[in-house]
């Protein structure tokens, strides 16, 4: 979603530059680190073959095992259950290990550079398949001091109040929202501090006239108090170009893929998943690529019919994604896309082979097809642009489906190399290269290549 809208947004004529945030630090990361400690045995993406994020992932289940039967224990010994999430051995020993982290101390801080490193070479193996880059790259460990400052800042001012508890608050209810806590009791951070940080550093290198979060629907009120802390309170101004792109989540049909803990499907084994459906259903139709790249064009498909079945959806809404609907290669789909592309392709080169320059033509009186279409292919820079200005993928992954749908209509109802009439039949090549040249730009638009063949 992120990578279509900054390729819409750069076509629109804006600069843009693309920013990502990681969460390296924090209780999250401390529970990883302390499982792994526990329980590894000195486990390491070598050893085990597993990509190092996944290995990481692995212990963070792990904690979360562990600390359940230690609470289940408190319990059973008359403790509340409240009261024991608190008083569970791990999670006070995972709290330490964060303190420890912000005290600078050696062994932990080792610690947590080795497996972040195993968590980036994962990220980038991921984002490497998913065709998507970056320009920089921000670190919560290196934001969430400026965040700390500039909540001591609204101290200063009057903006933030200190708890009875220790914890720094910000009140929001005159706003329609509530008490947001910004530093918890015992000092550390949470993930509002880091973001204040990150917003003033995105702001001071770049100046942007809008600055975009392409975060979940889930995180709607976080940015709703983001804007608030940064601009009303703090008195920012550049609080006012922050934008949350909010989207809907992506569900999936039960059963239909391997997910960790029944609740998490895993980006690797969902591309995995459908470059295998892209060969499977390749393999149904009978198609033959003797002597072509074959994985990569398994790759193309089922990676194009990934992004294109979230990208058609408008982005606010919550959507089921169907593995083996969105590689059909009918219908409003990235294989179909992909296909109509390389039968246009492939109709070029028939025209080359036969030796036939269609770049001379003569003026003439257009079919209702032509015209159709010839209307379609004009339209493409407006729809551009209004994508642009309303950051929806969606509307062109729905103009490249019209358009292809108009062009297999127009191949079947109007003759090309059976045109007698010379002009006519050259017209007709030009227009399918045309077409083939916007459904190509149109799908790059949105992060999916296509094929020459297929």
């Amino acid at each position: 979603m992120g990578d279509s809208v900054s390729r819409i947004l750069t076509a629109c004529g804006r600069k843009v530059v693309k920013v990502n945030l990681v969460n390296d630090r924090g209780i999250h990361i401390c529970k990883s680190m302390l499982a792994w400690k526990r329980f590894g045995n000195g486990e390491t993406p070598e050893t085990s073959g597993m990509k190092g994020d996944h290995l990481v992932g692995k212990y963070y289940v792990e904690f979360d095992k562990h600390y359940k039967a230690e609470i289940a224990e408190l319990v059973e010994k008359g403790m509340a259950k409240e009261e024991a999430e608190k008083q569970a051995p791990l999670m006070l020993e995972a709290q330490e290990m964060l303190r420890k982290w912000e005290a600078n101390d050696p062994e932990v801080r080792a610690l947590w550079e080795q497996m972040n490193g195993w968590v980036y070479d994962g990220f980038d193996a991921t984002y490497k398949r998913l065709g998507i880059s970056f320009d920089k790259i921000y670190y919560e460990s290196q934001t969430y001091l400026l965040g700390k400052s500039l909540v001591e800042e609204g101290l200063q001012k009057g903006a933030f109040y200190r708890h009875e508890d220790g914890s720094v608050r910000v009140d929001l209810r005159d706003k329609g929202l509530d008490e947001k806590v910004l530093l918890r009791k015992d000092g550390t951070s949470v993930y509002m501090t880091q973001d204040l940080g990150t917003a003033q550093l995105r702001y001071e290198e770049y100046h942007p006239q809008k600055m975009i979060y392409v975060v979940g629907n889930e995180q709607n009120y976080h940015f709703d108090v983001l804007k608030l802390v940064i601009g009303d309170k703090l008195g920012k101004e550049f609080g006012k170009s922050i934008y949350h792109l909010s989207y809907g989540m992506v569900e999936l049909p039960n059963g239909k893929m391997k997910s960790r803990e029944g609740t998490v499907v895993d980006a690797d084994d969902l591309m995995e998943e459908m470059v295998f459906q892209a060969q499977e259903k390749t393999s149904e139709l009978g198609k033959d690529f003797a002597g072509e790249n074959v994985q990569d064009l398994y790759e193309m498909i089922g990676l194009g019919a990934l992004k294109y079945f979230i990208l058609k959806v408008d982005p606010k809404k919550n959507m089921l994604f169907n593995p083996e609907e969105s590689i059909d290669f009918n219908g409003n789909t990235g294989p179909f896309l992909q296909y109509t592309h390389a039968r246009i392709r492939s109709l070029l080169r028939k025209a080359a082979d036969n030796g036939i320059d269609y770049s001379e033509t003569t003026e003439m009186a257009l079919g209702k097809a032509e015209k159709i279409l010839i209307k379609a292919i004009y339209e493409f820079q407006e729809v551009v642009q209004t994508a642009g200005s309303s950051m929806s993928p969606a509307l062109i992954a729905n103009y490249a489906f019209d358009l292809a749908k108009e062009f297999n209509r127009f191949y079947q109802e109007t003759p090309i190399f059976k045109e007698e009439d010379c002009g006519k039949r050259n017209l007709r090549l030009q227009i399918s290269e045309l077409t083939a040249l916007v459904i190509k730009n149109a799908m790059a638009l949105l992060g999916i290549r296509v094929p020459e063949k297929m």
